[in-house]
Formats: C-alpha cells, sequence, structure tokens
C-alpha cells in the first residue's frame, strides 16, 4: 500500500572507507517531501573489513562473491545492532547502497557488495537495495544516484556539492536535474596521509604547509576525465589508472602532494560552479571539515559555501538513500535519465521481503 509517510533507515558505505553510514529518518509528503533525521551513527570498519574493502578492484567474479557474501552478513549485522541500540520499533524498510566493489559503466558493469537477498531475513525487515545495476543496464552510468533527493528536498540550494571520496555536484539545468562526478577528494587525499599513519588530513593543515607543484597540478588538470560532458561518474579503477602513478611519478613530499591535490579539487569546483554571489552551494560529506580545502574553494568562486548541520554534512547521503528506496516502495522514480545518461527516468533497485 502506497503511504504518504514513511519510516525507513538508510544505509550507505563510501569509497573512502571511513564506515558505514546509517540514518532512521521519516520521510512525509505533503505537496513536497519533507524529512525528520531521527537517529544517525557511522560504524567505523575494523582493520580487517579495511583490507578487504580495500582492493575489490583487484579481484575476479568469483573471490567477490564470497566477500559479498560476508559482508552481506556483516552489513544486516550492523543495522541490526543499530537497531537494537536506538530501540527502533517501527521499520518500513531498510534501505542500502551497499558498497561498490566494480564500476565500469562503459562495460556495462557494475557491482555493489552487501545486497544479497539474505539482508532481508538476517534483519528481519524488508529492505530496499543494489540501485545501481538496473540504470547501467539501460545504458546509464549508474551514478551518481543522490541527485533525485538533491532536487525533492534540498531544491532551495543552487548546487548541492559533496566531498567524499570523489566531489560530485548537482543543480538544475532547464528544469532538469544535472549531476556528476567532479574529481576525486578523499580517495586521494586520505591515500597519501595514510603513508604517514593517519586516517585523514584533520582539517588540511599538512596540506596547508605543502607547496604546490604547479607541474603536477597542470597534468593533473589535463586529464581527459574533465573535458567531457555529463553525464560522467568516476571509480576507484580510474584513480588506480590515472591519478595515483602521474602523482608518484611527479612529487614525492607528502605534505606537497596534499597541497598541489587540494588546488586541483578547488580549480576543477571552481568550473561547475558560477562564480556568481547568487548561487549557494550546499556542502556535505567529510571533506566539509576541510577547512583548508574550504578556503581553497572558496578563493576560486563567490558563490555562498553554506555548511549545514553535522547531521547533514555526514549523513546526508544516506538519508537520500532511504528517501531512494521510499521512492521505489511507491513505484516512483529515483534514477533520472538527464543525471546517468540512461535511455529513461526510472524506479531503480531491489526489494526483498523480510
Amino acid at each position: 500500500m502506497i503511504k504518504n509517510s514513511y519510516r525507513v533507515i538508510g544505509v550507505m558505505s563510501g569509497t573512502s572507507l571511513d564506515g558505514i553510514d546509517l540514518v532512521y529518518a521519516t520521510f512525509r509528503y505533503d505537496k513536497q517531501w519533507c524529512f525528520n533525521i531521527l537517529n544517525a551513527d557511522t560504524i567505523p570498519y575494523n582493520s580487517t573489513w579495511k583490507l578487504a574493502l580495500k582492493d575489490l578492484v583487484q579481484k575476479d567474479i568469483e573471490a567477490l562473491k564470497i566477500i559479498d557474501a560476508a559482508y552481506t552478513n556483516y552489513l544486516a549485522n550492523i543495522v541490526k545492532q543499530f537497531i537494537e541500540k536506538y530501540k527502533i520499533t517501527e521499520v518500513d524498510a531498510v534501505c542500502s547502497h551497499g558498497h561498490t566493489a566494480l564500476h565500469q559503466p562503459e562495460n556495462k558493469l557494475t557491482y555493489q557488495i552487501g545486497n544479497l537477498p539474505e539482508l532481508a531475513s538476517i534483519i528481519g525487515c524488508n529492505v530496499v537495495c543494489d540501485f545501481r545495476v538496473q540504470d547501467v543496464e539501460l545504458g546509464g552510468q549508474g551514478a551518481p544516484l543522490v541527485p533525485i533527493g538533491d532536487a525533492l528536498l534540498f531544491s532551495n540550494y543552487t548546487y548541492c556539492l559533496n566531498f567524499g571520496g570523489f566531489a560530485n555536484i548537482s543543480t538544475q539545468v532547464d528544469n532538469k536535474r544535472v549531476a556528476f562526478d567532479v574529481c576525486p577528494v578523499n580517495i586521494v587525499l586520505n591515500h597519501y596521509v595514510k603513508t604517514l599513519g593517519l586516517d585523514f588530513d584533520d582539517k588540511g593543515q599538512l596540506a596547508s604547509k605543502g607547496t604546490v607543484n604547479y607541474n603536477l597540478l597542470n597534468k593533473l588538470n589535463a586529464l581527459a576525465f574533465y573535458n567531457l560532458q555529463a553525464p560522467k561518474s568516476l571509480g576507484l579503477e580510474w584513480v588506480n589508472t590515472h591519478v595515483l602513478p602521474l602523482i608518484d611519478a611527479s612529487e614525492k613530499s607528502i605534505k606537497n602532494i596534499l597541497r598541489t591535490f587540494v588546488e586541483h579539487i578547488a580549480i576543477q569546483v571552481s568550473k561547475v560552479v558560477k562564480n556568481s554571489s547568487a548561487s549557494n552551494v550546499l556542502l556535505t560529506g567529510g571533506g566539509a571539515y576541510n577547512t583548508f580545502l574550504l578556503s581553497r574553494v572558496q578563493e576560486f568562486t563567490n558563490a555562498e559555501i553554506i555548511i549545514p548541520s553535522k547531521d547533514i554534512i555526514e549523513f546526508k547521503e544516506a538519508l537520500i538513500f532511504g528517501f531512494l528506496g521510499v521512492l521505489k516502495l511507491q513505484g516512483q522514480n529515483n534514477c533520472l535519465k538527464s543525471v546517468t545518461g540512461a535511455k529513461k527516468d526510472h524506479s531503480s533497485g531491489k526489494i526483498y521481503l523480510s
């Protein structure tokens, strides 16, 4: 039965391997959609899972299937613990992104682990998940998936910009939602910070002490991806092939690498955000805490950059995956062809009944 109010748990695991984000939220429709976050949590990955998830792109399909089964069981138990911790008694569905193992839309291939039917039986709730596959089958990029939520939940912002493993942006152009991946962010910054024994560069302090390597910066800015028209998306495979070798061949100082890559991010973002004080940018994701990165982005644009509440910064993507599940349950479109390049707008995802 289609309702106008839902209580769901949104689940998200990003490429930067920060952990699993979970949100318990209500969504209500009364002329327009509104939401309320009731509980939210991030469960960090332990060292074993970080190691297992770090090199998924190097695994063959059979190895991925084994990891998929283990990860599905692990994810289901994380959700169960979240439900128990917050004494949640009413859930219409658990709506999960899973974790990206392979993303090669040009080869009509995308694989999210943690989306097996066992999720529903272990958790004991209905599950909506695996949102990318159908879009790729329809000729789309399978990403980004969040923009439908930007359009319906955050329409008062000119741009919705997320700094996670990658920077992605969405905006309205000629009454259509347009969105795409801009460039890598934490997936590269954290890669180099880890060589210093740190998980991330707190507030960008290390980067701020480095010097821009302009030769490297020019090479990064010249990468062919940046000249492609949207829709377009990025994956770890692209970073491993095109970005890390370029950096490793050009610069040895970690501080200089961080400083140069921050400048690269700021320049790429400035190319897609209009340099207008009439524009505003909702900035979310872990990169929103990188004050040095934000200062460099602001240097290149007059648009107002808005940092929302902690719950929105950290859990907006998990929230919107919850919303994607609600739209799927209603049979409404949750993937836009203007965003992904698919043949048509469609209602994506799989529904597993408990």
